[in-house]
C-alpha cells in the first residue's frame, strides 16, 4: 500500500489531491487486479462494505451472514481520471445483470454495487447506470448506495493477483479478464 493510501482512514478519506471510489463487482481479487492497471488510479484496496458486522473476516463475509459485499476502495487522481471514467471501467469489468453472482462466484457478497461518497458521485452513478441500461440483454441489478464503513480485507487478499499470478483462480478467471480489459482499453483509447 502506498503512503497516500496509508493516510486514508477506514471511512475512505484520502489526501487532498486524491479522491475515493468504492465498487463491488464480484470477487475483489478481479476488480483490484483490473483497476490497479488504470492510469490515474493510485491505490486499490480489497475489503468489505455494505453490511452490518464490524471488522468482518473473509470467512464471515463468505457465509452470507454479514450483509457485506466484497468490494474495492479506489484512491484516484481526478486530474488523470474522472469518477465517470472509473464508472466506465466498473461497467466493463463485470456483468451487472446477475443478482448476487459473477460467473461461478455466487452469494450476496458478490453482488454488483456502487457505494457513493458524495452527492456528485451518487448523481454520476445514477446517470451512468441509466445510460448503460440498454446495453445488456437483462436489467441491471447494480445497487447504488451511500458508502458506509469500509473494512480492509485480510493481508492475504491484498494485491492477490500480483502476488499469486499462477494460482488456479488467477489463471482461469483474472488473467482472461485482464486481457479482455487491456484489449478494450486499446480499442477505446483509454
Amino acid at each position: 500500500m502506498t503512503p497516500a493510501a496509508d493516510a486514508a482512514n477506514s471511512t475512505g478519506d484520502a489526501p487532498e489531491r486524491l479522491e475515493v471510489a468504492t465498487f463491488a463487482a464480484g470477487c475483489f481479487w478481479c476488480v483490484e487486479a483490473v483497476l490497479e492497471q488504470v492510469e490515474g488510479v493510485h491505490d486499490v484496496e480489497s475489503g468489505y462494505t455494505g453490511g452490518t458486522t464490524s471488522r468482518p473476516t473473509y470467512k464471515e463475509v463468505c457465509s452470507g451472514a454479514t450483509g457485506h459485499a466484497e468490494a474495492v476502495r479506489v484512491h484516484f487522481d481526478p486530474a488523470k481520471i474522472s469518477y465517470t471514467e472509473l464508472l466506465e471501467w466498473f461497467w466493463a469489468l463485470h456483468d451487472p445483470t446477475t443478482l448476487n453472482r459473477q460467473g461461478h462466484d455466487v452469494g450476496t457478497q458478490y453482488r454488483s454495487a456502487i457505494f457513493w461518497h458524495d452527492e456528485a458521485q451518487r448523481a454520476a452513478a445514477e446517470a451512468s447506470k441509466t445510460s448503460h441500461a440498454g446495453e445488456f440483454a437483462a436489467p441491471i441489478v447494480t445497487e447504488i448506495t451511500r458508502a458506509t464503513e469500509f473494512w480492509p480485507a485480510e493481508v492475504d487478499h491484498q494485491d492477490y493477483y500480483r502476488l499469486n499470478p499462477n494460482a488456479g483462480y488467477c489463471r482461469a478467471v483474472i488473467a482472461p479478464k485482464l486481457m479482455k480489459m487491456k484489449l478494450k482499453s486499446k480499442t477505446e483509447g483509454r
